[in-house]
């Protein structure tokens, strides 16, 4: 299935009421095998997920850059760390580095990551559903629907087995 970003949005926002009522509870009331409930859900819905049609996170949003991402993605490219980061970086609101632009711009045309070996750990963690201590990201879980069509599924089906 090929997804587009402003389909991928729309079915976020006809889901968003249920979506932040449900976060709210479990912000409220952690289940205590929240993770273990995540992670299996982050399994079976990844397990017939193909992130190659879609892509819309390197399309649309920009991981944190760290500084040993810098070092080792230069490194791939053949570049000083301070010329990646003239050419590619910048610094935002926070202070973290990201991507000057978006879609990303190792982002190739059969939506595959050229420096795939090499990316940044945040997109390695990306869209963080398989974590430990996953109640502390509720927020960015509602960010992330907006963005990853997986993630309204992972949260959908979570909603399903704890209502």
């Amino acid at each position: 299935m090929k997804y587009d970003s402003l389909r991928i949005r729309q079915r976020a926002k006809d889901n968003e009421k249920i979506i932040k009522d449900f976060l709210r509870k479990i912000k409220r009331n952690t289940p205590r095998n929240l993770d273990d409930l995540i992670k299996g859900k982050h399994e079976e819905v990844f397990e017939g997920t193909d992130c190659l049609s879609c892509a819309n996170c390197c399309k649309t949003i920009s991981p944190v850059i760290a500084d040993s991402d810098v070092r080792r993605i230069s490194s791939f490219l053949k570049m000083r760390p301070a010329n990646f980061t003239e050419t590619y970086l910048n610094l935002d609101e926070e202070d973290d580095y990201v991507l000057r632009e978006a879609p990303c711009p190792f982002l190739l045309e059969s939506n595959e990551c050229f420096i795939y070996e090499v990316r940044p750990k945040a997109c390695r963690d990306y869209p963080h559903t398989d974590r430990r201590r996953f109640h502390q990201i509720l927020d960015l879980t509602l960010k992330n629907t907006y963005v990853c069509p997986a993630v309204l599924e992972i949260i959908l089906k979570l909603k399903k087995e704890l209502v």
